[in-house]
């Protein structure tokens, strides 16, 4: 049997502040290197032994992984980075708050911008401070490929090349792998492995640091699938991701 683990970040700076982040490159707070802390310790404490490792090119996502490889003693694990597996890009929204974003735009359009499928916020100007265009971190990059905004349909299709060739294809030679990234990358494979339709991944909300396990069949269908936390503790983490909008 096959294990992927995923685990969104753990809190960020701009988690607590409640900003829209995206591709900004923020750190995590001590809460957020706690929560990697305690998610190491959870996979210890299950058995779970990763043998390789994925994460993005954004800070909150590598210190998370590299907090709970220290937890676990496994520092030596190799790992790989993507830009593929960065955060959805918010474009302008980058750096607003949530709650103030709805008193300007409404809280429907902000809705819109946050939990649909297919709906964009407004886009970064290329000369922006803030564009990836100006990041020395995506020089190799072509520039066709890098947003200035992103659906989450935008984010799970810059995702899946890197997914299938990349992550699945380390179930080759490993049976467990491990995937540290954001809230909305992971939603893309939580979707793909998941079947879940447009609707209900949007729906679908992934807490900060708590590790999700997926178990896989040899042909990597999904067995089964469970975040390692307590129902309650689980429901009340979903709920604080949903309701951010309302929050300042």
């Amino acid at each position: 049997m096959k294990k992927l683990i995923l685990v969104r970040h753990g809190q960020s700076e701009w988690n607590l502040k409640n900003l829209f982040t995206g591709w900004t490159d923020v750190d995590l707070t001590e809460q957020g290197i706690q929560e990697a802390y305690e998610a190491g310790k959870t996979m210890l404490s299950e058995g779970i032994k990763p043998e390789i490792c994925f994460t993005s090119y954004l800070k909150r996502a590598i210190k998370t992984l590299n907090v709970i490889l220290d937890a676990m003693n496994m520092d030596y694990l190799p790992v790989e980075k993507s830009w593929r597996l960065n955060e959805k890009s918010y474009g302008d929204l980058q750096g607003k708050n949530k709650a103030e974003a709805t008193e300007e735009f409404g809280a429907e359009q902000v809705l819109l911008w946050r939990r649909s499928f297919d709906v964009q916020a407004p886009a970064l100007n290329p000369n922006d401070e803030r564009s990836p265009y100006n990041d020395p971190r995506y020089t190799k990059v072509d520039r066709k490929e890098l947003p200035l905004t992103e659906s989450l349909q935008d984010c799970i299709n810059r995702l899946m090349p890197f997914y299938t060739g990349k992550i699945l294809k380390a179930f080759d030679t490993c049976n467990t792998v491990l995937v540290v990234a954001h809230g909305n990358s992971l939603r893309g494979i939580v979707k793909t492995l998941k079947g879940m339709s447009n609707e209900e991944i949007i729906k679908f909300n992934i807490p900060t640091g708590i590790p999700y396990l997926f178990e896989l069949n040899d042909d990597l269908s999904l067995k089964s699938d469970r975040f390692l936390a307590d129902k309650e503790t689980l429901q009340r983490l979903m709920d604080e991701v949903a309701n951010q909008g309302n929050k300042k």
